[in-house]
């Protein structure tokens, strides 16, 4: 597979994660702990009918430990402490600190061997992330009494990125474990839901569908395909075009009519794009 193709690959993740926001939406009044369980549980289903498809279980022995310690903490940690930090400190606020993974897979793409970083990436990272910031805004201002919610924010970005760029040193490790990754989170996920929530299913059939639809997309093939992108494709192109994600999310909401187009919305889309075309002029 050639670089542009994993490059192309991995960002169809960042397409079906935009998703995630009116999909979410449409499942209330599932609870987040509950809904992760429901929909990595069929996230996990599609790479167990690929691995049987594929010829069995055989690629998956022998994985390191280490491997299965990665994918499982990399994706249940972060969804655990986004949840966290979106009880314990306003949306706007936690969710912009999270969204610094993009910014520090391109930072941290720079250890990694024969990738090098350059100015432009930098560039390009900042200014991808300050068109994050127009897009999901701040409503109160950062304040001391939701420390703990920013501290998880920023943890949970550390998380995502960090399993992000090691998935390039996993790289004989086949996309196939990402399977046991989501089925590990579905029973993770279930017993924080056990201990933080109270169960509550979907109003109607929409919203069983939404739960259907977040676990084939959003957290399901977007987790397979983002491993084919972190191993084989351009990894600070990637990390820069994933801002994109909240981009993208916020005009399907404006198309649904959940929220209303801005010139921030407008200023927000020139300067990921303008973002996402210094890294690639960097990379050329």
């Amino acid at each position: 597979m050639t670089r542009a193709r994993a490059t192309a690959i991995g960002f169809g993740a960042v397409i079906l994660w935009s998703l995630l926001a009116s999909l979410t939406v449409a499942t209330a009044p599932v609870p987040p702990f509950q809904l992760s369980a429901m929909a990595f549980a069929i996230g996990g289903m599609i790479g167990l009918i690929w691995i049987v498809a594929d010829g069995g279980f055989t690629p998956l022995r022998g994985i390191d430990w280490k491997i299965w310690a990665l994918g499982i903490g990399g994706i249940f940690g972060y969804h655990f402490l986004y949840f966290t930090a979106l009880r314990l400190a306003p949306p706007a606020e936690a969710g912009l600190i999270a969204y610094l993974w993009p910014l520090l897979i391109v930072l941290m793409s720079g250890l990694l061997p024969h990738e090098k970083l350059k100015p432009l990436h930098l560039a390009g990272g900042a200014m991808a992330f300050a068109g994050a910031g127009l897009i999901i805004g701040t409503s109160t201002g950062f304040s001391a009494q939701y420390l703990a919610g920013y501290a998880a924010a920023l943890a949970c970005a550390f998380i995502w990125s960090g399993y992000s760029v090691l998935s390039r040193l996993a790289g004989n490790a086949p996309t196939q474990t990402v399977a046991v990754f989501c089925l590990a989170s579905a029973a993770l996920s279930l017993l924080a839901h056990a201990l933080l929530e109270k169960t509550k299913w979907p109003a109607d059939i929409a919203g069983w569908a939404a739960v259907v639809g977040l676990g084939l997309g959003p957290v399901g093939l977007a987790f397979y395909i983002w491993d084919i992108g972190m191993k084989k494709g351009d990894i600070q192109l990637l990390g820069i075009a994933s801002y994109a994600a909240p981009l993208l999310s916020t005009l399907i909401l404006v198309a649904t009519g959940a929220a209303t187009a801005s010139w921030n919305l407008l200023l927000a889309a020139g300067l990921i794009a303008g973002g996402a075309a210094l890294a690639a002029f960097a990379n050329r």
